[in-house]
C-alpha cells in the first residue's frame, strides 16, 4: 500500500511539472532598429539594401526577421513581405515613390515581437526635381484612443520631406465620428487645438503640402472623448 502510494506521489508529481512547462508562456524577442534606409531618405538608387539591428530573445531562440514594405504609413498598402535569417535583404523597388518599412523580429513558436519602428524613405526618379512630401505621420491622440473628458484637445503630427529645403504647410480635417471637415487648408505649425465634447468620437487627418504644389494625403485617425 505503502508502494502504490509512493508511485502515485511521484506520477503526480511529474503531470503537475508537465502541466507547469505547457503553461509557461513563450517570452518574444524584442524589437529591431532600422539601419537603412534611414528615417525620410532620398535614395538614388532604387535597388536598395535593407539593413537592421539584431534581436535578442529572452530565451535565446532562434529568430527570423519578417521585412515589410508598404507605400502608406498605415503598412496597409504592401509591396513586399519576405522573411530572412540575416539582418539584411536586398530589394527592388519603384522608381519616384515614396515607401514605409518596418521589420517584424518572430521567434521558433513564431511570436512576434514588438515591432519596429516605421521609416519612410523615397526612390530617386529620373530628371525628378521635386518630390511630394512623405505623409504626415500622426502623434496625439492615439488612434482609437480613449481621452480624459475635457472640452478641448490638441492634435499633434509630424511631417517631413526628400527635398531639405522645402517649406511644408498642413490641411487638417477634424470631425465626429467619419465626418471630416477641412478645419485649416494652411497651417505651418504641426499641432492644432480643436474643441470637443464627451461622449463622442471625432476622426481626424493631415495632409502635407510643400511651396511647389505637391501634396500627400494623410491616413485618418480616430478617438473616443470620456
Amino acid at each position: 500500500m505503502k508502494r502504490v502510494f509512493i508511485i502515485t506521489t511521484i506520477v503526480s508529481f511529474c503531470l503537475l511539472n508537465v502541466q507547469c512547462a505547457k503553461d509557461e508562456k513563450n517570452k518574444v524577442p524584442n524589437a529591431v532598429s532600422l539601419i537603412y534606409p534611414t528615417e525620410n531618405l532620398l535614395c538614388i538608387d532604387n535597388s536598395i539594401n535593407f539593413n537592421w539591428s539584431e534581436a535578442t530573445d529572452p530565451e535565446d531562440d532562434e529568430l527570423e526577421y519578417n521585412l515589410i514594405i508598404a507605400t502608406d504609413r498605415a503598412m496597409t498598402n504592401i509591396v513586399h513581405n519576405s522573411t530572412v535569417t540575416s539582418l539584411q535583404a536586398l530589394v527592388s523597388l519603384e522608381k519616384q515613390t515614396a515607401y514605409y518599412w518596418r521589420v517584424d523580429a518572430v521567434d521558433i513558436d513564431n511570436d512576434q515581437g514588438t515591432s519596429s519602428e516605421i521609416y519612410a524613405f523615397y526612390t530617386k526618379g529620373d530628371a525628378v526635381l521635386n518630390y511630394a512630401p512623405f505623409t504626415a505621420e500622426l502623434v496625439s491622440p492615439e488612434n482609437d484612443s480613449k481621452q480624459s473628458a475635457t472640452t478641448s484637445i490638441s492634435l499633434e503630427w509630424n511631417a517631413a520631406d526628400a527635398n531639405a529645403g522645402d517649406t511644408l504647410t498642413y490641411e487638417l480635417y477634424f470631425g465626429e465620428n467619419s465626418t471630416l471637415t477641412l478645419i485649416d487648408d494652411s497651417l505651418s505649425d504641426k499641432t492644432h487645438v480643436v474643441s470637443v465634447e464627451s461622449g463622442k468620437t471625432y476622426s481626424w487627418k493631415v495632409n502635407v503640402k510643400d511651396q511647389n504644389g505637391a501634396k500627400s494625403i494623410g491616413q485618418t485617425w480616430g478617438f473616443t472623448v470620456n
